[in-house]
């Protein structure tokens, strides 16, 4: 199982679509199997994430609502 304790990728305050832009990016640098944790306060993630995830082939093993907006956990696939 992969370790769900990395550092979280900050992206609260960012407007769409950079917070999808940014996880992109940064899911690109990321070994297959590892997980990215991401923190975003726009609205419009909960919809851009997930979808993301769908056509770029990486598991969303979480999507939860915070104090601040969301957080998602993604495994790279």
């Amino acid at each position: 199982m992969a370790r769900l304790d990395a550092e979280v990728f900050d992206l609260r305050g960012l407007k769409c679509p950079l917070p999808v832009l940014k996880t992109k990016k940064r899911l690109a640098s990321l070994q297959k199997g590892e997980t990215l944790t991401v923190e975003t306060s726009d609205p419009l993630a909960v919809i851009d994430i997930p979808h993301l995830c769908r056509e770029d082939q990486h598991e969303l093993l979480e999507s939860a609502k915070t104090e601040t907006g969301h957080r998602f956990i993604i495994r790279k696939g």
